[in-house]
């Protein structure tokens, strides 16, 4: 089942223009939800916004979006204040530029979208931008305004459709130097390189989304099932099991040569 579009606008380059669709590559729908209840009734807790001063409860309608100018100190801004302040990047996506794919490092990227043609009209403009970009090994630049903030963009053509990527603001990349500076560590032995390298060739495999699955997830699945079972022929709530204490291995240790010695001979001997 295709995902459902969340934004519908236009993707232009120059005068070349075309309807488009904005939807999400991942999804978290079939993760297991729970709410907070009431231990004593089993009745649902609700959370209600509330004044911090009087301690009364603040209906939807009176509460406002507010920047903090001091100590207890708001200016306050109404809904059509902050409307006021949309782009056109609101329903246009206007690349600016092209760069080669290579010179935007992975740690920039933010979140995915699938961009798709909106209408058969549209299909032959779509389809020459994504393949022009992808013959001159080229993603586009553009902005964007998602939930009222407006996001640098990268367009990358992929498959028959384009990834577009909302990227990371500059202040929030750090520089990875002060992390890594101090883990340099002498040179690598050519033998424990050797080594590493049989055991990296060993492992090889191809690329399995299996690879990725959550085993929590699986298991509070089963927790669940189990309970909804338990309740259907009692009534009364089941004892919480205690989770078992995970013991920290105990130390040993060894060379890196040794270790990677007797890893290569265990896997000769699978």
């Amino acid at each position: 089942m295709a995902p459902r579009p969340y934004w519908k606008g236009y993707l232009k380059v120059a005068l070349v223009n075309c309807p488009v669709t904005l939807s999400p590559v991942t999804s978290d729908h079939r993760k297991i939800r729970f709410h907070t209840v009431n231990r004593e009734t089993g009745n649902r807790v609700e959370s209600r916004y509330v004044d911090s001063e009087t301690g009364d409860p603040v209906e939807p309608e009176d509460e406002v979006k507010g920047y903090p100018i001091g100590e207890d100190k708001y200016v306050q801004l109404e809904e059509d204040e902050l409307a006021a302040v949309a782009l056109e990047s609101t329903r246009t996506i206007d690349i600016d530029c092209f760069v080669p794919r290579p010179s935007i490092a992975w740690i920039w990227l933010d979140q995915p979208h699938f961009l798709a043609p909106d209408d058969k009209v549209g299909e032959e403009a779509f389809a020459v931008i994504r393949e022009a970009m992808a013959a001159t090994g080229t993603v586009g630049i553009s902005r964007l305004v998602l939930q009222r903030r407006e996001r640098a963009v990268m367009l990358e053509p992929r498959g028959k459709g384009i990834i577009l990527w909302t990227l990371r603001y500059g202040d929030e990349v750090r520089d990875g130097g002060d992390v890594f500076e101090d883990t340099r560590g002498p040179k690598p032995e050519a033998k424990s390189l050797t080594m590493m390298k049989q055991l990296i060739t060993a492992g090889e495999t191809p690329w399995s989304a299996d690879m990725v699955k959550d085993p929590v997830e699986a298991r509070l699945a089963e927790i669940v099932a189990a309970k909804k079972k338990a309740a259907a022929k009692k009534p009364a709530g089941a004892a919480r099991g205690r989770a078992k204490a995970r013991h920290a291995p105990e130390e040993n240790v060894v060379s890196i040569f040794d270790a990677l010695r007797r890893s290569v001979e265990s896997e000769k001997d699978r």
